[in-house]
């Protein structure tokens, strides 16, 4: 651990984003979403820290597997279903909820042979076109899937694709209620938006993701700064470098920054191959010696150079924080273009973790 980038995991504010989520839909039980490795948080580091959750919903078999050899005996939902029809003997062996979203899906399930049915969740197209049965075939689907010896339980689920917008699930819970006419059953539909914000739309089972890990689904941390959700993860290094520029003098590759006058900056062991974006511009807020100051010119594989103005103090060996408790991964995200999801999934396996 000699280069000084390090992730610091809090799972204290890990419990508590559940607690809030738990208030915020206190009628319905709560899939705690940990695809992509818990958000890049890392499954094996933080499941236990989600423990009071009713049950883990993500979308790889091997982390499904990973949860019941940890010794997690309650509900895993797999959000894509089984990929291939041999998977279906481990979704048997660990007692997976599988979602089904096609027909070939219907087809494998029906023909398997398994030692006890499974729960399924059958997934209603709600207008995003991404997967699921249009409304109008789910009521045939759903007898379908009753009259099969392999399913047991059977939930009705969908998504939302503009639930962080005021109106932004009317047109998706028309579609859904569409497809459930007659039909008297469970319902999971509740993204984070939809649970911190549409309460009409909880049902039996919500499904947290980002929130868990103490960002907006909506990308604005203003959205949440009320919510009580604590960012989870703090992305930290120091600046092992000091330059002195003049008038005219650039940054980085490029030369995309120039300096105006004279200015003191700092260079950070930090760069894209560490997964901070590549793309973030002039400007991007970094916390320094607790002083907020700004990045400037383009962002190298292993370092970038931010300016030393609001802070004289600092120098070689000064921390810097480049998203967490004080600088939010939204904030770093909106700037770069893109959201905190795919920043959180890109912290690379060559940056250093430690839980508290």
């Amino acid at each position: 651990m000699s280069r000084p980038v390090l992730a610091t995991l809090d799972l204290s504010a890990l419990r508590q984003n559940l607690l809030i989520v738990r208030r915020a839909a206190p009628d319905a039980r709560i899939w705690s979403v940990v695809k992509a490795n818990a958000y890049g948080h890392g499954l094996d580091r933080v499941w236990n820290a989600l423990g009071a959750t009713d049950g883990f919903a993500l979308l790889n078999l091997e982390e499904a597997i990973l949860l019941r050899e940890r010794g997690w005996k309650g509900p895993i939902l797999m959000l894509e279903g089984f990929f291939h029809a041999d998977e279906l003997e481990l979704f048997d062996k660990y007692r997976l909820t599988t979602s089904i979203h096609s027909n070939w899906q219907i087809k494998v399930i029906q023909n398997a042979r398994l030692h006890a049915p499974l729960d399924v969740y059958l997934k209603i197209n709600s207008g995003m076109n991404r997967l699921g049965f249009m409304p109008d075939r789910v009521h045939t689907v759903w007898q379908q899937l009753r009259g099969l010896r392999n399913v047991g339980g059977l939930t009705l689920m969908a998504h939302f694709a503009d639930a962080e917008k005021p109106d932004g699930i009317t047109h998706a819970m028309q579609r859904i209620e569409q497809g459930a006419e007659g039909i008297d059953a469970p319902r999971s539909l509740s993204n984070s938006a939809a649970t911190l914000w549409h309460p009409e739309a909880h049902f039996d089972w919500v499904r947290p993701g980002i929130v868990l890990y103490g960002a907006s689904p909506s990308g604005q941390w203003q959205d949440i700064a009320d919510s009580g959700l604590k960012p989870v993860m703090t992305l930290r290094s120091e600046i092992i470098g000091v330059q002195n520029l003049k008038a005219g003098d650039t940054v980085g590759y490029g030369s995309r920054y120039r300096a105006g006058g004279e200015q003191r900056i700092g260079i950070v062991a930090c760069g894209y191959a560490d997964g901070y974006p590549r793309h973030a511009p002039d400007g991007t807020p970094v916390l320094v010696d607790g002083v907020r100051t700004r990045l400037i010119g383009a962002v190298s594989m292993d370092m970038l150079a931010v300016d030393l103005t609001p802070c004289p103090q600092a120098g070689i060996g000064t921390s810097v924080e480049l998203w967490g408790q004080e600088i939010k991964i939204d904030e770093v995200a909106a700037a770069a273009g893109t959201i905190g999801y795919e920043l959180m999934c890109a912290l690379a396996a060559r940056v250093p973790v430690v839980t508290v």
